[in-house]
């Protein structure tokens, strides 16, 4: 089982790195990480990157397409190139996923047209504009397509995907595995629960960091 994790420059790292760390236990699975060249491509952090081993053209029927979000996604859904790529590979998945805005290039390139859909809870307006039916649950299946929320949703979903294709027995042993067990110190990790001020900032300034 090939999945194909597609890079572009200013994607958000944990995005692609969490749902990896899990699906990439998968017995019998490999993990490609593809982008429109071959070598390092940078996070949108700028301090961290990934290396695309394999071109655009090298990858056209993976069983399951991860697709991350970032601060990169407009320039990436601009791309004549990563568009055409995303509907080709479409056509042959098992799986078409995406974590946070990543949904964005899913429905840029006409994939997510009247399917419910998730991204992250700032961009939830522009899924809609691009045909989707936006949720905000974290982690959301319409047919063969999987969206996730923000960043770390992306490792919930994995979790998800590992239990349809292997089995519970198998999601958990990963899950023990990789002890994701998570507690954080603060209950503040969607716009229903964090405090009002910080969500009003945030959506406020919505428009600067999504640049």
């Amino acid at each position: 089982m090939q999945i194909a994790v597609l890079l572009y420059d200013r994607f958000t790292t944990l995005d692609a790195v969490g749902p990896y760390e899990l699906l990439g236990r998968l017995p019998g699975s490999e993990v490609v990480f593809v982008g429109k060249e071959t070598g390092p491509v940078r996070g949108d952090q700028g301090t961290l990157a990934l290396v695309a081993d394999r071109t655009l053209a090298e990858v056209t029927a993976p069983d399951i397409l991860l697709v991350p979000g970032g601060p990169g996604d407009e320039a990436a859904r601009a791309d004549a190139e990563i568009t055409e790529w995303l509907r080709t590979v479409d056509a042959a998945t098992t799986w078409t996923t995406s974590v946070c805005t990543g949904s964005l290039l899913l429905g840029g390139a006409g994939l997510l047209s009247g399917r419910r859909a998730t991204s992250h809870w700032l961009a939830l307006e522009e899924l809609e504009s691009l045909g989707a039916r936006p949720s905000k649950e974290r982690v959301v299946f319409d047919g063969k397509y999987v969206t996730a929320a923000g960043v770390s949703s992306g490792i919930d979903m994995a979790l998800h995907l590992l239990g349809r294709i292997a089995g519970d027995e198998v999601a958990q042993s990963v899950q023990l595995l990789t002890e994701y067990d998570p507690q954080p110190p603060y209950d503040a990790g969607s716009p229903d629960k964090a405090p009002a001020h910080l969500v009003a900032q945030w959506r406020a300034g919505a428009a600067e960091i999504m640049q």
